[in-house]
């Protein structure tokens, strides 16, 4: 006889737990989904140094974290390549010749340039004869800013195009970003105005997202003052010599001295070395441009910016690469 199956228990009916009115329900939104790519964690793999050799020749069967010196070259990347908000003007100062001034528009240019890929824009200002034009690669043509300022009505309105722009600014190559020569004649005609910068600069915003503004030696010329007044990062540059960081301290005072002195205070400063530092008293330097501006940085002696050739960034050593890195990310936290 086949065992006796109890009927199951018939108990009341359940009953779904009803969701009363003052109780909040929460419900995920698309904005949360989307924010985990904000959230996700940095990437582990190394991919520089030992520890990427160690990944590569084990073929991943080791797999180190990146190192300090990786971790802070991706710190510092990401904040060169964060969005500004808007067109942001960089403009590099020292009345004194041969304070670095050129060299360090065009590194810098070329580090935001590879950087963030591009619209970028080294400008020669100089109210004289400037060697910009000359340190950067050459182009298919070599107009000028001045050739600009005679064209400028071919770029009233809206249907001008950046092509047009092309014929004027040279192309850096993988360097990514374009150069604005000034006049390289030696007889070159009068000095632009405020109001021509104020033209040019005009016409340059639409096409460039960061500009690198490069002056002359003259603080009283017109278009020397109308650069600063547009200026929303300052960098000082100087030889660590001492009559090239006098000079820079005595501008710092001119321009406090005409109300500019938050320029002055969030200002970036370059110490650039030279081959030796025999009787050169660099502490002091940094010490008192250190107690005015935001950031000192040194940037190491380099030959090839020694010889008066145009710069190659990619023959820099991986030291100034680096030094270089560091001073343009302490620019972008001023922009």
């Amino acid at each position: 006889m086949l065992p006796t199956i109890a009927p199951p228990s018939q108990g009341p009916p359940s009953v779904p737990t009803p969701i009363l009115p003052s109780e909040e329900v929460y419900l995920p939104t698309a904005e949360e989904f989307a924010r985990r790519r904000a959230q996700r964690p940095a990437d582990p793999v190394a991919h520089m140094g030992i520890q990427a050799a160690l990944r590569k020749t084990t073929f991943g069967l080791v797999n180190l974290s990146p190192g300090q010196r990786e971790q802070e070259i991706r710190r510092q990347t990401d904040i060169v390549r964060r969005n500004f908000g808007g067109l942001r003007q960089v403009t590099i100062v020292n009345p004194k010749g041969g304070a670095g001034k050129t060299c360090a528009v065009l590194l810098l240019a070329m580090t935001f340039g590879r950087k963030r890929g591009g619209y970028v824009l080294a400008w020669d200002n100089n109210e004289t004869q400037g060697t910009l034009g000359m340190r950067s690669q050459q182009d298919f043509h070599s107009r000028t800013v001045r050739d600009l300022l005679r064209d400028l009505h071919q770029f009233q309105g809206v249907n001008s195009r950046v092509g047009d722009l092309s014929q004027y600014v040279r192309a850096q190559g993988d360097g990514m970003f374009e150069v604005l020569a000034s006049d390289e004649s030696a007889t070159a005609g009068e000095m632009l105005t405020a109001d021509a910068f104020a033209e040019i600069r005009e016409v340059v915003s639409r096409f460039y997202k960061l500009i690198m503004v490069d002056t002359g030696n003259n603080v009283r010329a017109e278009n020397w003052q109308a650069a600063i007044d547009a200026t929303d990062q300052l960098v000082v540059t100087m030889s660590a010599r001492n009559d090239s960081a006098e000079t820079a301290a005595r501008m710092l005072d001119h321009l406090e001295q005409t109300g500019r002195s938050r320029l002055v205070r969030q200002a970036v400063t370059i110490v650039s070395l030279p081959p030796s530092r025999k009787e050169l008293d660099i502490p002091a330097i940094q010490r008192h441009f250190a107690a005015r501006t935001r950031a000192v940085l040194i940037a190491p002696y380099e030959r090839m910016l020694d010889s008066g050739e145009p710069i190659d960034y990619a023959r820099l050593s991986v030291e100034s690469q680096d030094a270089w890195l560091a001073i343009a990310a302490a620019v972008a936290d001023g922009l």
